[in-house]
């Protein structure tokens, strides 16, 4: 995984066998003990998904009842989109590919970048651009870090060594592989593990 660093960190994103560097992935949140998040049934492969229904209901109940609670706790359970691209960080070429997570804003500019014909193709091995990354910190309490990504002004190989870059290639992780996938019943114990816990189990079965 790539963690940015405070402060400036070069990256160039790696092109992916299926031709999709920006991979949107769907995940629920404050459930359980999945620090990474518990895929969504539902949004990732079109199965049922018992945390939808239940955030969805949940928060029916909170608008008809006027319950900021209900609606602030289903707002917590309700899908969230991530993105995930493998990565190559600058004067770390040897530790080999990373994945790199991000946000919808992130997000929306990287795509922006690689729709941009004056670009062009900024994965490309011979002829891609470097993207520049700005983690910031706040020292505001309850702020979110910030990120910025301007691409370089200049073109360039991804590797020094071209004999070096299918190696490297061969080597890229799986992201789908970093998150194991859970079948409707897993997810459902999960959720009913998580209500019993905090003392919920009564809302999802009103």
């Amino acid at each position: 995984w790539f963690k940015p660093p405070q402060g400036d960190t070069d990256i160039r994103i790696v092109p992916c066998k299926d031709g999709d560097p920006l991979k949107e992935m769907f995940f629920h949140y404050n459930v359980g003990s999945h620090k990474r998040g518990v895929l969504c049934p539902k949004r990732n492969f079109g199965e049922q998904c018992p945390i939808c229904e239940f955030a969805s209901s949940l928060w029916r109940e909170g608008v008809d009842n006027n319950d900021e609670e209900s609606k602030k706790l289903a707002k917590s359970l309700f899908v969230r989109t991530r993105y995930f691209s493998p990565v190559v960080v600058r004067g770390r070429e040897d530790e080999g590919i990373k994945v790199y997570g991000y946000g919808k804003t992130a997000y929306e500019l990287l795509l922006g970048y690689i729709l941009d014909p004056e670009y062009g193709d900024i994965t490309d091995v011979d002829e891609g651009t470097d993207i520049t990354l700005t983690y910031t910190t706040p020292n505001k309490p309850g702020a979110f870090p910030q990120t910025s990504l301007k691409m370089r002004r200049n073109t360039s190989p991804l590797l020094s060594d071209s004999e070096a870059i299918e190696p490297l290639l061969d080597r890229m992780p799986d992201i789908d592989a970093q998150f194991e996938r859970l079948s409707t019943e897993q997810v459902n114990a999960i959720l009913d593990e998580q209500l019993s816990d905090d003392g919920s189990a009564e809302s999802r079965s009103s």
